[in-house]
């Protein structure tokens, strides 16, 4: 009979009694300790981790955002970049997960739904720093967060930085020698559509090879905000096919809601120039 195999054989290490083992350094154990179940439905276990797992997808993309941010400012965009580029994948990533939660019909949802209370995804505080990062600035959303004052602070502690948008702006316009209004960087509300900035950009487009770097910076914006619509879209395709149009846990009107977000544009000089081309 052929032994089985043993990879101590080759030297690898079998005992962890005094060194650090892989779920040591993951914390592994408080993380898969943390699936509290509130109910007895089979289908809670695969909600509660779909969304936790977003939520560490978020805590990286949050992660990869704010250093992108930082080295733009400082000019160096080829590590921006490599960093923007993986938030896209990111995103690809949560888009994926919508698909393991559609296995979840109506039925399967209602046997647990009331146990969740008023909690609801609405009220992640990681999905709106991301937002606040990219430039969609709503002050009105600062409110879900007031009872727990350290959120609130790191919320608002964001909403005093330029956002990464921003930051792309103000090298557009050092690049071209342009001075923007400052109306265009306005800290505590969505960024919308600004003609110069529009203008600015088509020049970028109309000759990439001239302004190479800057045309590399705004599709990689475009490539991360396509995902992040994606990501939107399947969020309602995803609600409205297991609970229709009833209103969400949180209070808010649900699908509704959720259509109104599509509606959205982070970055919309980007997407307007097209015409012009």
């Amino acid at each position: 009979m052929k032994e089985a195999y043993n990879p101590g054989d080759e030297g690898a290490k079998l005992s962890f009694t005094n060194d650090m083992s892989y779920s040591d350094y993951l914390s592994l154990d408080p993380i898969l300790g943390a699936q509290n179940c509130k109910s007895t439905a089979h289908d809670e276990m695969l909600f509660i981790i779909q969304h936790q797992t977003s939520e560490l997808w978020m805590r990286l993309t949050l992660h990869e955002l704010s250093t992108a941010r930082e080295e733009l400012t400082k000019g160096n965009f080829p590590p921006a970049f490599k960093m923007l580029a993986r938030v896209s994948r990111i995103f690809e990533q949560l888009n994926n997960a919508w698909d393991v939660l559609r296995t979840m019909t109506p039925s399967d949802y209602t046997a647990f739904r009331d146990d969740l209370g008023a909690s609801s995804g609405f009220q992640s505080y990681q999905y709106r720093l991301i937002e606040f990062i990219l430039g969609n600035r709503n002050r009105a959303m600062m409110k879900v967060h007031e009872h727990r004052t350290d959120l609130h602070r790191m919320l608002e502690q964001e909403l005093n930085k330029p956002s990464l948008y921003h930051v792309a702006i103000r090298s557009l316009g050092k690049t071209l020698d342009i001075q923007f209004d400052e109306s265009v960087f306005r800290m505590d509300q969505p960024h919308s559509n600004n003609l110069a900035v529009m203008d600015a950009w088509t020049k970028v487009y109309q000759d990439p090879d001239k302004y190479w770097t800057l045309y590399e910076l705004a599709e990689k914006l475009v490539d991360l905000e396509d995902y992040f619509r994606r990501w939107r879209f399947n969020h309602v395709t995803t609600v409205e096919r297991i609970i229709g149009f009833k209103r969400g846990t949180g209070g808010t009107s649900g699908v509704k809601y959720l259509r109104k977000m599509l509606e959205v544009e982070l970055f919309p000089e980007l997407w307007n120039l097209r015409g012009q081309l």
